[in-house]
């Protein structure tokens, strides 16, 4: 399977266990500090050191509430509400990831995933805003962002800026979109929790 096809059909399948992952951030008054390790290790291991690690934190805030044994009404698992099949995708190719409840390898796989979505928009949307996109498309899929980006060309709006995205978003096809942008909208709220939210950056080689 080529790369391009690869991050497709994981967008597609992490796409669906988006639409029904628990919503558990606002029961989860204090956001638990116990993964802060993996988020770190990770987000440096696949976006370099200085990237915002907070921001996965607040996704699995947003997917999960940080629960390890969350599971959602189509199979979606753990901390980073992946299919499993999804998760076996991933797992295949790193021997080191062993089960999808282990709060470590599904971190680690869902920062992954985010990865391959950051690096989609890396020559055409600016850092301050590609964070947006990466999220819309972990939730969407990939191919709903690429086709609301049309619409916005066609309505001769830049689609390069997210708040354009969201002003099309009710005349693109195939797309619940009112869950996508909530779920954006969701870990930056997250993230401002967190601490002062910053302009994450991309720090790793060309």
């Amino acid at each position: 399977m080529s790369n391009h096809a690869r991050t497709a059909f994981l967008a597609a399948a992490i796409a669906v266990a988006a639409a029904g992952a628990p919503r558990r951030a606002a029961a989860q008054r204090v956001p638990t500090d116990r993964y802060d390790a993996y988020f770190k290790k990770y987000t440096k291991r696949y976006f370099g050191i200085g990237f915002d690690w907070k921001l996965f934190k607040a996704q699995g805030m947003a997917e999960s509430g940080l629960s390890p044994t969350a599971k959602s009404w189509v199979g979606a698992r753990g901390i980073m509400q992946l299919m499993p099949s999804t998760y076996h995708d991933i797992a295949s190719h790193r021997q080191e990831m062993t089960a999808i409840d282990d709060p470590q390898w599904n971190i680690a796989a869902g920062i992954m995933h985010d990865r391959d979505m950051w690096t989609l928009w890396k020559d055409s949307v600016p850092d301050d805003d590609r964070w947006r996109f990466m999220f819309g498309g972990y939730n969407a899929g990939e191919g709903t962002i690429f086709r609301a980006q049309g619409v916005a060309r066609a309505s001769k709006l830049n689609e390069r800026t997210w708040p354009n995205i969201e002003s099309v978003a009710p005349t693109v096809p195939r797309w619940r979109y009112k869950e996508t942008l909530g779920y954006v909208h969701t870990i930056q709220e997250n993230r401002k929790r967190l601490s002062p939210l910053t302009a994450p950056r991309d720090s790793t080689a060309p």
